[in-house]
């Protein structure tokens, strides 16, 4: 069998999609110019944390939560959209996110190079998720 390494995936992806540093997220987000998406598994935000301003919507449930046409749609679950900005752990997830939602047709769509781990390290407030 031949198939293609999840690494070429993420390769191929950033060659077509936007890439934000955690700076510039940092900023925009200071200034309310994007809407923060975490798409991390919620047991990642329990362990880690979570960006205050950043709307969760876990990766596997992504696309059908922001497609209109999905019996699954949420339809008030980013409000207003903004220039969307996704971010995982470490940016690859998040990668293939945003090529999956440009394909879909948002334009408006980047990730974050690096993840939460880059996001971490500008003093972004993060907080501490409690089990429901």
């Amino acid at each position: 069998m031949n198939i293609k390494s999840s690494q070429a995936l993420v390769e191929e992806a950033t060659k077509e999609i936007k890439t934000l540093t955690a700076k510039e997220v940092k900023l925009s987000l200071e200034k309310d110019e994007i809407t923060l998406i975490d798409i991390r598994d919620i047991r990642e935000l329990w362990k880690e944390g979570a960006i205050k301003k950043a709307i969760h919507i876990p990766r596997g449930m992504l696309e059908f939560w922001l497609d209109p046409e999905s019996s699954y749609y949420k339809e008030r679950k980013i409000g207003e959209v903004k220039n969307i900005v996704l971010f995982c752990a470490l940016g690859m997830r998040s990668a293939l996110a945003t090529k999956s939602l440009q394909d879909m047709g948002f334009g408006n769509v980047a990730h974050v190079h690096g993840g939460f781990d880059s996001l971490k390290t500008t003093g972004i407030k993060i907080e501490i998720m409690k089990k429901k």
